[in-house]
């Protein structure tokens, strides 16, 4: 008999195990820091009593319009406080949130609404007309909440049901017992993944628990942190941080748009301690006007993930005074749980060797179980060479359900007890991975991922293209952008700027190629496109818009 003795009479109870779920970390600070400031934006501040009672009272508001568990609550909205409390109301009732990309053009966003069958829609109206186009092409009834704020000027509103309004149709002293299973979907994040159309990434209450308190052991997090939303909450929900800084009784200072006269306004006036951002907002905030800089607090703590940021960005990020950790994951792995933690005997080396090992993406999370570079033929490790590339895998409690109504995907994504990552790596003597290339050829800009398919099949669509082939370019302002490999069917003519806005037309503006270059394709005897050729080719081309 397993356990033997410790099996007798030993069973579990409610006195004794709980489901793991994050939305634990709101009513404990509430608790316990009832006065202490948990939200500011702009002018408006509330506590972390305030900011409990209004999660209550959505999510009784929710529950009154007949959401319950399993249902998804949908969210297009920048960072402001409206979408931070959707990430404890919605899973506070059972619901499962989808955070929507608001750079996403009308026809994803109509896929997103309709794949994930949303029940509810909070739409900021900054955003309300991209919404409305979106909705004409959904095919299930849902309800539209629309938040209202005195910052835009909003010509035509979307929905009479506004957000405010709809809070006090709630209850506040409205609460559940609690999830029933920690493996319920707390969230539903879509991935560009290899094809077009994006994949639901579903993920649960215990992953988001226990990465949001991963963030806290990697970044050494200190009770009372003041953090600046410069991070979407929409990419892998904030990379679990609407949670952690919860946990940790910290502000949550919002920000509706990325500009670096507001960042560094928020960090000298708000005394910031923390903030995440893509390799493109370090590079944007190192470039800014030296005016802006500052008045700045001492050390403040910076965490970046996405491609890799160039060493030069970091070491001029940390001339600011601003200490950078890289981190590394994936939607399907809650964000970033990787993280390459710092050696106290670095700190002597040229401040070029540092940047460039701090470069790296590092060692796993106390909260993953597994992380190896392997060979996704035979399932072993590479030799620990910082040579011998392989394929990036996980295992671990932070790893996703899998992907919504994609059983292929699913399986071929978790074969072989291993999460497989796509990303190609080496691992050096010291266990630190480092990523070399992308195997699915997905294009990181920005820290948003970009579909090569997508790109191409809107390129395809244009009268005079004959083939088309999307690779990324490196770009130091957004880490990667698609560049593109057009052939012109015979006697067409077509220009570079003809095809860009094409493309404008026909996509989300982040996605549209910076580059295109008129020429025949190289391909194997078999004919497929040959892209490592064309990724080196295109590094050695200047963008010429």
């Amino acid at each position: 008999m397993k356990n033997g003795i410790y099996n007798r009479d030993l069973d579990k109870n409610k006195a004794n195990i709980e489901p793991l779920s994050p939305i634990s970390f709101l009513k404990r600070a509430a608790e316990t820091y009832p006065r202490r400031t948990a939200v500011v934006y702009g002018d408006l501040k509330y506590s972390y009593n305030e900011f409990y009672e209004r999660c209550r009272l959505l999510a009784s508001a929710l529950w009154k319009i007949d959401i319950k568990q399993g249902d998804t609550v949908a969210v297009l909205a920048p960072n402001i406080p409206a979408h931070l409390e959707t990430h404890y109301a919605v899973p506070m009732i059972g619901a499962v949130l989808n955070s929507i990309n608001t750079r996403l053009d009308p026809e994803n966003i109509a896929f997103i609404l309709n794949h994930g069958e949303a029940k509810v829609l909070i739409v900021d109206s900054e955003f309300s007309h991209i919404a409305k186009d979106a909705l004409k092409k959904v095919k299930n009834k849902i309800k539209i909440i629309e938040i209202e704020d005195s910052e835009i000027q909003t010509k035509e509103y979307l929905s009479e049901v506004k957000y405010e309004s709809f809070l006090k149709t709630g209850n506040i002293d409205f609460y559940l017992e609690g999830i029933t299973d920690e493996w319920q979907a707390i969230a539903l994040s879509y991935t560009s993944g290899t094809t077009g159309n994006p994949k639901g990434v579903v993920t649960h209450h215990r992953g988001a628990y226990l990465n949001a308190i991963g963030n806290m052991m990697a970044w050494g997090m200190t009770p009372f942190p003041v953090y600046l939303w410069t991070l979407p909450m929409f990419h892998c929900n904030g990379w679990c941080f609407p949670w952690t800084v919860t946990a940790m009784s910290g502000t949550h200072v919002c920000l509706r748009k990325i500009e670096t006269k507001v960042i560094y306004n928020l960090m000298s006036t708000k005394n910031i301690s923390h903030f995440c951002g893509a390799p493109t907002v370090l590079n944007m905030l190192v470039n800014a006007p030296e005016d802006q800089k500052e008045n700045l607090p001492k050390s403040v703590q910076v965490m970046t993930a996405g491609a890799a940021p160039p060493p030069a960005v970091i070491a001029s990020m940390e001339e600011l005074g601003m200490n950078i950790t890289h981190a590394y994951g994936l939607t399907e792995v809650y964000g970033p749980c990787v993280v390459c933690s710092w050696h106290d005997e670095w700190d002597v080396l040229p401040k070029d060797d540092k940047a460039a090992l701090k470069a790296r993406q590092g060692v796993r999370y106390h909260v993953v179980e597994g992380l190896e570079v392997m060979d996704p033929e035979n399932m072993q490790p590479v030799p620990k060479d910082g040579e011998t590339i392989g394929e990036v895998m996980f295992r671990g409690n932070v790893v996703m359900k899998g992907y919504l109504k994609n059983d292929t995907a699913t399986k071929e994504a978790l074969k072989d007890g291993w999460f497989h990552s796509g990303d190609l790596a080496v691992k050096h003597p010291d266990n630190y991975i480092e990523i070399r290339d992308r195997s699915k050829d997905i294009i990181i800009s920005g820290g948003e991922n970009i579909s090569t398919i997508e790109v191409e099949g809107v390129l395809f669509k244009h009268p005079s293209v004959l083939e088309a082939a999307v690779v990324a370019k490196k770009d130091d302002h957004w880490g990667e952008t698609p560049c593109a490999f057009v052939t012109l069917k015979e006697g067409e003519q077509v220009s570079e700027k003809d095809l860009i806005e094409f493309c404008k037309n026909n996509m989300a503006k982040f996605k549209i190629p910076k580059t295109v270059v008129f020429d025949d394709l190289p391909k194997t005897s078999t004919g497929k496109i040959q892209k490592f050729k064309l990724r080196e080719r295109a590094q050695r081309i200047s963008d010429t818009i």
